[in-house]
């Protein structure tokens, strides 16, 4: 069974926006297109679902394939069926985020010198192909929806980090500001991190406290 065909079937691809956080900031990982149209602008990763293939397995294999990433944590986000999406195609879209930490990323991404790729701050995403764009802003809104999930939390944070660094993740995925002490004394009070002991040190300014999360945590909504 094909995913096009001349009676008007439609072509179904995957696409994958994957955030990390790196220095404070949260970002997703873009290819660079070679080929007209839209020669020199950005992409997410991604391609043709498989007649024989699952939207998982399908997401899964591009990106331990093109990334380097294995067990990647994955979400189904959004579909996009607009008619007129990718002019002369019907192209439906279905959409997932993927979540890795900046440690797993240094250690293991291995993306092909063919493709040159990029982590973009999702406050400065660059011109992009046709509609992802619109798909990167639905990935930061489901981002936003998963982010109060403690697990989800502790899959971008698994090492040492100060609660400012949490707190300025939390205000660009939500986009607003939160209050300092409240969201000190929630996620103590919540008995999911742990002081570490040590402090930031080497930094400007005054060294804050390390904190890590539990190793066995309720899974629980934290707003």
């Amino acid at each position: 069974m094909n995913n096009f065909n001349n009676e008007g079937y439609s072509i179904i691809e995957s696409l994958i926006s994957i955030f990390t956080i790196d220095k404070g900031k949260v970002k997703v990982l873009l290819f660079r297109k070679k080929d007209e149209p839209y020669k020199g602008y950005w992409m997410l990763p991604g391609g043709i679902l498989k007649a024989n293939e699952s939207l998982e397995e399908s997401i899964s294999d591009y990106v331990v394939e093109n990334c380097g990433f294995s067990n990647l944590y994955t979400e189904q986000c959004h579909v996009f069926s607009d008619v007129e999406r990718i002019p002369d195609k019907r192209v439906v879209a279905i959409t997932c985020i993927g979540l890795i930490d900046s440690i797993s990323v240094e250690l293991k991404q291995e993306i092909p010198d063919s493709i040159e790729s990029e982590w973009f701050n999702i406050s400065a995403i660059p011109k992009t192909i046709y509609d992802h764009g619109m798909i990167i802003d639905k990935s930061v809104d489901c981002l936003r929806e998963r982010i109060i999930n403690s697990n989800v939390l502790k899959i971008l944070f698994p090492s040492d980090f100060t609660l400012p660094e949490l707190q300025k993740v939390y205000e660009q995925i939500l986009g607003k500001e939160l209050d300092r002490r409240n969201f000190r004394k929630k996620f103590i009070n919540l008995g999911l991190i742990e002081d570490t002991g040590y402090k930031n040190e080497g930094y400007t300014g005054r060294p804050a406290k390390l904190y890590r999360f539990k190793e066995n945590i309720e899974e629980r909504d934290l707003f």
